[in-house]
């Protein structure tokens, strides 16, 4: 009887120790920070009315697709503490924080930097906003309208189709610039560029948080025939520019794979080497 019951305690942790691991692989971010507290995706749903549910991202992605009824506070903001504090302050509903998707950590670090400083009851949804919104479409708001259809959202595969090496990027740019059918577009804020961009001679600056001017660029290249190159600090930030060109009806643009930092890398120390 003994042996049967340790064979069966054996099999058990066995089976715990292996879903362990499969959850440690699909979120990697919660070995890290283990001491964050979550909320799976169908829990958080049958709780959206009795959390305050908090984007952690930029302006900027909040503004393209969010979670219906979220609170955008940028957890790299300099007034984080001070507003999220406000929240507590102002309700004692748990305080759930989200970002884009299982390999963004703003949700864990969101919520960690809440804990550290004395908020109480805060927690990570890792799961993300692209799952939120195939999952519930009803509760998702992308670009200013809900419900959404999922299938507007822009999938991994698609991005990457759009992706170009630094260098294949800049040859694509010189080639096109002799006939005066490229347009390339900086969208880095003031201090992710410092001084000056990586094409002076062909390209226009709009930061993303610049988007009429933004759009104002794009439509400007549409109706010239021209071929975008966009570009940001390190080729994050342009999948949101793709909503905005998806809606505007662009066909021909391209991002630079891995943005400035990979084309310092690539170009500018390579030609070094």
């Amino acid at each position: 009887m003994r042996n049967v019951l340790r064979r069966g305690m054996a099999a058990v942790l066995l089976f715990l120790l292996a879903h362990a691991g499969f959850a440690a692989d699909e979120f990697p971010g919660r070995k890290k920070y283990y001491d964050v507290p979550i909320y799976q995706l169908k829990q958080l749903y049958e709780n959206r009315d009795r959390v305050v549910i908090v984007d952690a991202r930029s302006p900027f992605e909040f503004s393209t697709l969010s979670i219906k009824g979220a609170i955008n506070i940028p957890y790299t903001d300099s007034d984080f503490i001070e507003r999220v504090r406000k929240l507590r302050t102002n309700s004692n509903r748990p305080i759930v924080f989200y970002c884009n998707g299982r390999t963004c950590f703003k949700s864990y670090k969101a919520a960690r930097k809440a804990m550290h400083r004395g908020i109480s009851d805060v927690y990570a949804y890792d799961a993300g906003v692209f799952e939120w919104a195939q999952a519930y479409p009803a509760e998702a708001v992308l670009l200013g309208e809900t419900p959404i259809d999922p299938s507007h959202i822009i999938s991994g595969a698609d991005f990457k189709k759009r992706l170009l090496t630094p260098l294949e990027f800049t040859r694509r740019i010189e080639k096109l610039a002799a006939r005066d059918k490229s347009m390339v577009i900086d969208v880095r804020d003031l201090r992710q560029r410092a001084a000056v961009g990586l094409f002076p001679r062909h390209e226009y600056w709009a930061a993303l948080e610049e988007m009429n001017k933004l759009l104002s660029l794009v439509r400007k290249a549409r109706r010239e025939g021209k071929t975008l190159f966009i570009y940001d600090a390190v080729g994050k930030q342009v999948r949101w520019v793709q909503y905005r060109l998806q809606r505007e009806g662009v066909n021909n643009y391209y991002f630079m794979k891995g943005g400035a930092r990979a084309y310092y890398k690539d170009i500018i120390i390579g030609r070094e080497d």
